[in-house]
């Protein structure tokens, strides 16, 4: 048996599929192409072509699997339906088994904070607003041992959010060229490196008790406009960055999207720690910005 993992070849699935098959864990996944079923495979698992929303398939893999990590998603006006209905499918295979599964859900879930914790009341913008209903049935779940995971920015391997700052445009400024920020700058981002999650979706499937919820950060908030000020260093333009209005924002990255952006959200991440012993160790969203894997 195996574990099943769909999202293999994203950002996130790719660093937990590395983990996984770095402790020498088998994985099945659940890819879409010839060419991703070639990706996965020369990570060491074994590729099963399907797509997360086809019930039969993802039924007889959850059925057959030691659990299930899920962290595909759209990432589209179709998120919804298709996160309910891979629900549906998998639970079908699992529920009354007692197996892990490990969903994925996201920080914006709470809206702005600066102390955002699990017990946060949820306030998401309309970005992901169909969340909660979806969350409620994971933690609702019977006779399978749920956690939720909801990640904060992910950054690192020159991946991400992140390159929205990175790639913004370059605009006049007082003192020559400056890089466009994403709205005030004011706002803080709670941010967390891919291999540190992937570290904690390993952890949630080992460890976590049933119907349990942990925010993925890694306790670095740092505001938009030091990470902007730190990406103008590294492009050479000496760290010059100019705000931007809502309505900037909106037309560069579209309403639902900017919106998030622009929450203003603080987190610690401390309860996987004490809950899983989580240590989130990677170099912060500045460091990388500043010299690693974002330098252009």
């Amino acid at each position: 048996m195996a574990i099943f993992l769909t999202g293999a070849t994203g950002y996130i699935g790719s660093a937990v599929l590395r983990q996984l098959r770095g402790q020498g864990r088998d994985v099945v996944a659940l890819v879409r192409t010839e060419e991703k079923a070639r990706e996965v495979e020369a990570a060491g698992a074994t590729a099963v072509l399907g797509s997360i929303t086809d019930r039969e398939i993802v039924t007889h893999l959850a059925l057959e699997s030691d659990g299930v990590i899920h962290t595909a998603s759209p990432g589209d006006d179709s998120s919804a339906p298709t996160d309910d209905a891979f629900v549906t499918a998998a639970f079908a295979g699992l529920e009354g088994s007692d197996k892990p599964y490990v969903h994925t859900g996201g920080i914006w879930i709470f809206g702005s904070g600066s102390d955002l914790t699990e017990s946060t009341p949820f306030a998401p913008p309309a970005l992901t607003s169909w969340r909660p209903t979806v969350e409620a049935r994971v933690q609702g779940a019977s006779g399978v041992k749920t956690t939720i995971i909801a990640p904060a920015v992910v950054f690192g391997h020159g991946g991400g959010i992140p390159n929205v700052v990175v790639d913004a445009p370059r605009v006049p400024g007082s003192d020559g060229e400056a890089l466009s920020l994403v709205g005030p700058g004011t706002q803080h981002w709670t941010t967390v490196f891919v291999d540190d999650l992937a570290e904690l979706y390993l952890l949630a499937f080992d460890l976590a008790d049933a119907g349990s919820y942990y925010i993925g950060a890694s306790g670095e908030n740092p505001t938009v406009r030091s990470l902007g000020e730190a990406a103008s260093e590294a492009a050479g333009l000496g760290g010059r960055v100019e705000p931007t209005s809502v309505e900037d924002v909106h037309a560069r990255l579209g309403e639902g999207f900017g919106d998030a952006l622009l929450l203003d959200q603080q987190a610690t991440g401390s309860a996987a720690r004490i809950d899983l012993g989580w240590e989130p160790n990677g170099p912060t969203l500045l460091e990388e910005l500043r010299a690693g894997s974002y330098a252009r």
